[in-house]
């Protein structure tokens, strides 16, 4: 359900009515009791695939996506000018994408 946003007041039928009797709480306001935190004893239930994705959260966090050492010494072969551009095997790897993604 969704109402416009004009300024206009909502209708009688949508008001909110309840114990403050129409009126209405301001930030501000002297209250008559203060606001309690949710009891000790409240608990939280994860379903079965928030757990299982808080548990690839930890495995992606203890795992880099990177081979540090790989990239390291992939750095230095170009700096010293003995890396080796393979452009066959980068394309064919490039097809085998191109057939993955569009089945081709």
């Amino acid at each position: 359900m969704s109402h416009k946003v004009d300024g206009m007041p909502p209708p009688a039928a949508i008001r909110a009515t309840g114990p403050l009797g129409g009126q209405v709480a301001r930030a501000g306001d002297a209250r008559e009791k203060a606001i309690e935190a949710p009891a000790a004893g409240d608990s939280l239930r994860l379903t079965g695939e928030a757990t299982g994705l808080q548990a690839l959260q930890r495995e992606l966090a203890a795992n880099p996506a990177m081979d540090m050492a790989k990239v390291e010494a992939v750095r230095e072969a170009i700096a010293a000018g003995s890396y080796k551009i393979d452009a066959e095997a980068i394309a064919g790897r490039m097809l085998d994408l191109d057939a993955q993604l569009y089945g081709k």
